[in-house]
């Protein structure tokens, strides 16, 4: 049994991204695995400030928003997940915020080091390399933080809600439960 920490990127409830991720968590937790979701979009995570006081007033951020209630889950989880649509080539603002303020770890020499991570992500257009813009930051990120990679769902030419389900990117996203 794993902790595993879901942190989504969509304001979209019901859009192509959060079906997969919909899929992902009914199979890890079918697995026997603790699922933790946080909804980036639909949570109050401010940008970093570049304060460099992480930590250091017993939460993660110094300025007081839900940054600080998703990092102790990420400390804790064995897993961490990214699912995510692409928005203009990158992560949509509202999970950029949270990876951005994934810096405290870092300021704070907090050992979130060994974890694993997955990426689930999908985009409008056709063109798979439309994907690299969250793709490439996602395997800097994992490597810097020493991070394994388990496996990544990539899906390109998914726009109006429910699109997803003409494609295989649901049973791709659950059955990376058997992965972790």
């Amino acid at each position: 049994m794993k902790k595993v920490v879901v942190i989504t990127g969509s304001p979209r409830k019901n859009g192509n991204s959060m079906s997969m991720t919909e899929a992902f968590i009914q199979a890890a937790k079918a697995k026997g695995h603790i699922v933790t979701r946080f909804d980036a979009a639909h949570m109050n995570v401010g940008g970093c400030h570049a304060c460099d006081a992480c930590f250091e007033n017993g939460k993660a951020c110094s300025y007081d928003d839900d940054f600080n209630v998703i990092a102790p889950s990420i400390v804790e989880a064995d897993v961490v997940v990214f699912a995510t649509p692409v928005y203009w080539y990158s992560f949509p603002s509202q999970l950029k915020s949270v990876i951005d303020k994934m810096y405290s770890f870092v300021v704070a020499d907090k050992n979130v080091s060994e974890k694993k991570c997955i990426l689930i992500a999908c985009c409008e257009e056709d063109d798979r390399s439309v994907l690299d813009g969250v793709r490439t930051p996602f395997e800097r990120i994992a490597a810097f933080l020493k991070w394994k990679v388990l496996d990544e769902v990539i899906v390109s030419g998914v726009y109006r809600e429910g699109d997803i389900h003409k494609t295989d990117g649901c049973q791709k996203a659950a059955a990376l439960a058997e992965l972790i």
